[in-house]
């Protein structure tokens, strides 16, 4: 029988400093999961100061419920790996993917286990994706062989992942939003300059907006807007479940469908009523989970991860 789960503070080296993350470790469990979180200051519980919602924990709570450990990471530059970096700004989407591959061979060998499951949410669906299309060009892991052969990976959990390129999501939350319609030509502007590789002088942008495009995170955003997930997603072999909210105002089930044409091999489960932080929507309040860390995950969420899971254990 399974006993508790014991909490217990991980690190691995970073660039500067040491990149750090919170396993929730059981006992006698034969899988663990690895949590990438969204974009953005948010931290391994799944808050940042505009947001509290306690996802990642909430997640890592239930994971552990079910026999199965987990462990919540802080990204290079915030949190408990603030100081993995000497500039906040100097981060891609290629460091952050290889932060994954290099947690993902720690927390392997301190459970004990061949490989480990990475579930990554929103833009971390994105990193997920990155991290297991290098480690099929490596040669570490082949299709349904992950365990056997010793890969680091063993396969992806999807939760409200793009499918479409960061810039034309972003394009399409600027539309969804009323208030911007004053600057909608700007923004649209902005984000193609991004697009191309190009610069916008920040004292020359709306002052409203300016926040949004601050020179480090422009520097960002250009290499985030090369990234089309369907193309990368085409480099994965592994084992794949795609989670995706009805009720989700970032990532659509649109997103979704792309990305299951793109990986034949995945299991799709939507989760009708939930938002993108993974919680029911709140009829008439439609950012209540972001804001209410204890709104409870949407019920069907564990599950589906350990059904996923213990259908292709062993495997």
């Amino acid at each position: 029988m399974l006993s508790a789960a014991q909490a217990e503070t991980l690190s691995i080296p970073g660039p500067a400093g040491a990149l750090q993350g919170e396993a929730l470790i059981v006992p006698g469990a034969k899988a663990g999961v690895m949590i990438i979180p969204g974009s953005g200051p948010i931290d391994r519980d799944g808050n940042m100061p505009m947001a509290k919602t306690d996802t990642y924990r909430l997640l890592a709570d239930g994971l552990a419920g079910a026999g199965i450990s987990s462990l919540r990471i802080d990204k290079r530059g915030f949190g408990g790996s603030e100081t993995a970096i000497a500039d906040q700004a100097d981060i891609t989407i290629a460091t952050y993917a290889q932060d994954a591959r290099d947690w993902a061979a720690t927390f392997a060998a301190k459970i004990g286990t061949d490989c480990v499951w990475i579930a990554g949410h929103s833009e971390g669906g994105l990193v997920a994706l990155v991290a297991a299309a290098e480690q099929a060009k490596a040669g570490q892991a082949k299709a349904g062989q992950a365990q056997a052969g010793g890969g680091r990976i063993c396969g992806l959990v999807l939760m409200a992942a793009p499918g479409r390129k960061v810039s034309d999501l972003m394009r399409m939350q600027f539309r969804q939003n009323p208030y911007n319609a004053p600057v909608l030509d700007e923004l649209d502007g902005i984000v193609g300059s991004l697009e191309r590789g190009e610069y916008r002088d920040e004292e020359k942008i709306t002052p409203a907006i300016r926040p949004l495009f601050s020179k480090g995170l422009q520097r960002y955003m250009m290499q985030l807007f090369t990234y089309d997930p369907v193309e990368v997603a085409k480099g994965v072999t592994l084992p794949v479940l795609i989670l995706q909210g009805d009720r989700d105002m970032q990532v659509k089930s649109e997103d979704a469908a792309l990305l299951a044409k793109a990986l034949p091999q995945a299991r799709s489960v939507p989760l009708p009523g939930v938002t993108h932080m993974l919680k029911a929507d709140v009829p008439g309040n439609p950012f209540a989970t972001y804001q209410d860390p204890k709104l409870p995950l949407d019920p069907a969420l564990v599950p589906a991860i350990v059904d996923f899971i213990g259908s292709h254990h062993g495997k």
